[in-house]
Order: C-alpha cells, then structure tokens, then sequence
C-alpha cells in the first residue's frame, strides 16, 4: 500500500468514528389513528439501558417524513454523542400540522406525538420519564408543532424549540393544505386563531416552559416570529429569540439546529435545584 492510500484510508477511518450515534427506524402504532407510524431514534455512542437519557424529539416540516432530519443534516449523531441526548424524529403526516383535526379525524398528531410516541420511547429506551428530560423542536411547520405541542402539554416537555417555524397560521389561508385540517379560514376563523402559536401565549407562564426560536431575517416566516417574540417580551415570558441571515432553506436549519440542541442541553443538565437531571 503506497503512502497515499494508506493516508486515505486512514482519512476515510477518522471520519467514521468521529462520532458513534446508532440510528434506528422503528414502526411505532397509533392508536389513535389505528395506523404504524415510522420514526428515526438516534441513540448515543455507549448508549448504556442502565443510563436515562433526555430525548429531544425533532419535527419534519410540510410535505416532509421522518426520515428529513437524519438524511439531511448527518451531524445529528455528532450531537447526540456530544450531549449525550436520544434524538428521536417522528413522522408528522405530510401536511399534519400536528394537530388532532376536526375536520379529518383520521389525523391526530397531536396525540400521536405527544402521548402515543412519547409512551413508545419512554417503554423502549432508557429515558429520563418526565418533563425534565424532554425536549421538542422542528422546522417550518414543525417548528409550529414544536410550540403547539410543547404549550399545550408543559407536563411533557419542559424545553421546546421552533426554527423558521409557521407560528401564525392566519395570513396563509390558502397555504400547505392547512384548510383542509381545520377548514376554511371564512368559515371557521375562531379554529384558526385558536390553533396558531401566536395567540396560545395566554398557556404560558414566566418560566413555565424553556423556549428558544430562530428565525432567518430573509425567511417568509420572519415576520410572524419577530410578532411571537415581542408578545413573549410583552407578557414577560423568558425565552432565547435568534435572528440571523438566513431563508427557508436546509442550509439555514443545518446550521441552527446545533444551538437548539445546546439550548435544550442546558436546561436538561439542570433540575430545578440546579442538580444534574441525569441519573447516571
């Protein structure tokens, strides 16, 4: 073997291990929905069943699957070593919006993910079992899940996250299929104010919940996120808001997801007690 091979191969085995992250697909069952329902987990290198681990669960956006997040931004497995999390990245139905539709019944994400995947994991992995260590985030339309769900269930997530998120439904009545999840806007006008992020701060109180958005400043959702975080500020509710350049873009929500992920590690390395969460 000449010099340059040998450099190659060696090149070529740094860069796998660099980080040891196992990636699983697994069929998890709806009862709700009388259906199986794909999700990736990431679990850490040296992922030990005698270790509880915090989980943070990663929403797809529109017209996306489970399997987004893991394909698109490979890193994911650097984080979950890095922060010694489970990752776990549920499938959201192509325009779900995460919520348990009134219009087609056969859609109940918010159940989905909030009870039925969050019961899956907690069974069949070493998790740390309560809102101390559980985290949600997404992009897009699951950067609006993200905060739906976290508002609405503070007694299962203690963390939650939204990039580029769709956080006031109400300027897009005719986008992402939305009307066919809550009917039309002229219709229906108060389903569409009351399941928008925007006017759900009321579940809020200061510290109730840890929160962190971000936001490209050239993204079609900029302006409905600046609005969300001055209502934050007006009602006094802590929360971490970036804005950076950036579009609607995965090249934005590679970048970003890392400082979300740090963010949920720090609130997951303390309880409220200021001691480790982590039952090591």
């Amino acid at each position: 073997m000449n010099t340059r091979t040998l450099l190659s191969v060696i090149c070529c085995l740094v860069g796998m291990s660099s980080f040891s992250a196992e990636v699983d697909t697994v069929e998890t069952y709806s009862t709700s929905m009388n259906k199986n329902i794909r999700a990736v987990v990431i679990t850490p290198e040296g992922y030990d069943s005698l270790v509880s681990y915090p989980v943070v669960y990663l929403l797809h956006g529109y017209s996306g699957n489970y399997a987004d997040w893991v394909n698109r931004v490979p890193a994911l497995k650097k984080y979950a070593d890095r922060y010694n999390m489970i990752i776990t990245c549920p499938d959201g139905g192509y325009s779900s919006w995460y919520l348990d539709s009134p219009v087609k019944r056969g859609s109940r994400y918010e159940t989905y993910v909030s009870k039925e995947l969050v019961g899956y994991v907690d069974q069949h992995y070493s998790t740390i079992r309560d809102r101390k260590g559980r985290g949600i985030t997404g992009l897009s339309m699951g950067g609006h899940g993200a905060l739906y769900l976290a508002f609405r269930h503070q007694d299962t997530f203690g963390v939650a996250g939204s990039m580029s998120g769709g956080v006031d439904l109400k300027p897009f009545p005719g986008n992402w299929e939305i009307s066919d999840y809550l009917g039309a806007q002229a219709q229906y006008p108060d389903r569409w104010t009351s399941n928008s992020v925007i006017d759900m701060i009321y579940l809020l109180n200061p510290g109730s919940l840890d929160i962190i958005l971000a936001c490209g400043t050239e993204d079609f959702f900029y302006d409905a996120n600046v609005r969300l975080h001055e209502k934050l500020q007006y009602r006094n509710i802590p929360h971490t808001f970036i804005s950076n350049p950036g579009g609607h873009t995965w090249e934005y929500w590679a970048g970003i997801v890392g400082y979300e992920l740090e963010f949920m590690n720090v609130f997951f390395s303390k309880d409220n007690d200021g001691q480790s969460a982590r039952k090591m």
